[in-house]
């Protein structure tokens, strides 16, 4: 694949790999699991938010918030990688097509097997609308915008991304067409069936813009590899300018406003405590403007330890796919290790914990992320050589 969960890498094997790409989506796919590992075994993580200062500690707050560079990057080169497909076929047609169907099959994958893998609950109590049915649905948009120059769509991008937090000013009346439509650009929950919930944790409206400004700025990816460096580097220390700006005046940007704390350290935390859900301004420019800094340092870099990361980009899907089954088991194994019997089993937002008392200390949760990381990369590089092995099985494209 070429991107997070979307466009296959056989569609552009016309094309010299961009193996910043690679690299940049296998760290962030490194990244990913501790967020994962740490929601379903933590011993705090059904209590307490990792970056609400008043409970927190620096190591469980940057332990969640290192992991906010991972959807940002994913949703990003997703947009990218749509424009360098175009390119590479030149025909506009036939990737409308593909990232029609590829949209809709992400879509259906996150409210199937993404689901079970998040809640392991046969009944799915709780859906939830996250970052694959965010990208899908940013592809199905996206095909309708391929007519428009780059440039056009990048812009509209920018504009969602920086305008969007208005509309959650805006007063809706309950029980209203409205109330449905606020679901586009904020989180909401719905009800369904009995006592069963949709929750939408990723609206599309402010993920559709940073996949846009991804379309928009792929022709970066096309310069030289010293280009692409000094391109890299001069956006992502302009965004990080633009965020600081931001964030000091702290007028805009962000509903969550930043304050002196108790230390330095924790007013520091404060500062970089910018909010994801949805993304606002200021915490995409923070994250964005750190991804084309690594886009910036990697670019050109290539030793066996970059090869060992990119064995884990080139192959996203199958990556976030098959973790969710690693990790879940290891909840039911911990908690009837720590004397839990089967009637206190939770499922819905529990994942299938007991109410109280059950979970592992912060140093447990890095090791058993270790653990996980290092059993994916010798199945991430067998489905890597199946791919390449067998291109002519078209269904291989979809993971």
């Amino acid at each position: 694949m070429i991107h997070p969960y979307g466009l296959s890498k056989e569609r552009v094997s016309s094309m010299k790999r961009n193996n910043s790409i690679d690299i940049m989506r296998g760290l962030v796919m490194i990244l990913m699991p501790l967020d994962h590992i740490r929601d379903l075994l933590h011993v705090t993580s059904l209590s307490q938010s990792p970056t609400d200062l008043t409970t927190t500690t620096p190591a469980l707050f940057f332990t969640r918030w290192i992991t906010h560079l991972c959807a940002p990057t994913f949703v990003f080169l997703s947009g990218a990688s749509a424009f360098l497909s175009i390119k590479a076929k030149n025909d506009r047609a036939d990737t409308r097509r593909f990232l029609l169907s590829r949209g809709i099959w992400l879509v259906v994958l996150e409210f199937s097997i993404v689901n079970f893998g998040i809640w392991f609950d046969l009944n799915f109590n709780v859906l939830i609308f996250e970052v694959i049915a965010a990208i899908g649905v940013g592809f199905l948009i996206l095909s309708t915008l391929l007519r428009f120059p780059p440039r056009i769509v990048g812009l509209i991008g920018g504009m969602i991304v920086t305008f969007h937090q208005l509309v959650s000013l805006l007063p809706v009346p309950e029980n209203s067409l409205l109330k449905g439509l606020m679901s586009l650009f904020s989180p909401i929950a719905f009800p369904y069936g009995t006592g069963k919930l949709v929750l939408i944790a990723y609206p599309p409206v402010p993920w559709l813009g940073i996949m846009l400004i991804g379309y928009g700025a792929g022709y970066f990816f096309e310069s030289t590899e010293n280009g692409q460096r000094r391109i890299f580097l001069k956006i992502g220390l302009l965004l990080l300018g633009l965020f600081t700006a931001l964030r000091v005046a702290n007028l805009y940007g962000d509903p969550s406003r930043w304050s002196a704390q108790k230390t330095i350290l924790y007013t520091f935390l404060s500062f970089i405590n910018v909010t994801k859900y949805p993304p606002s301004l200021q915490f995409c420019l923070l994250f964005l403007g750190i991804m084309f800094l690594i886009l910036s340092r990697v670019q050109g870099l290539k030793n066996r330890w970059t090869d060992r990361i990119g064995v884990y980009g080139k192959t996203p899907l199958f990556y976030f796919l098959v973790h969710w089954y690693l990790i879940h088991p290891l909840v039911f194994a911990m908690v009837f290790l720590q004397g839990f019997n089967r009637s206190d089993l939770v499922f819905g937002t529990n994942f299938g914990r007991p109410k109280m008392g059950s979970g592992v200390e912060l140093w447990a949760i890095y090791l058993i992320w270790a653990v996980i990381v290092l059993t994916m990369y010798p199945l991430c590089r067998w489905y890597g050589g199946f791919k390449a092995r067998h291109k002519e099985q078209t269904w291989l494209r979809y993971i």
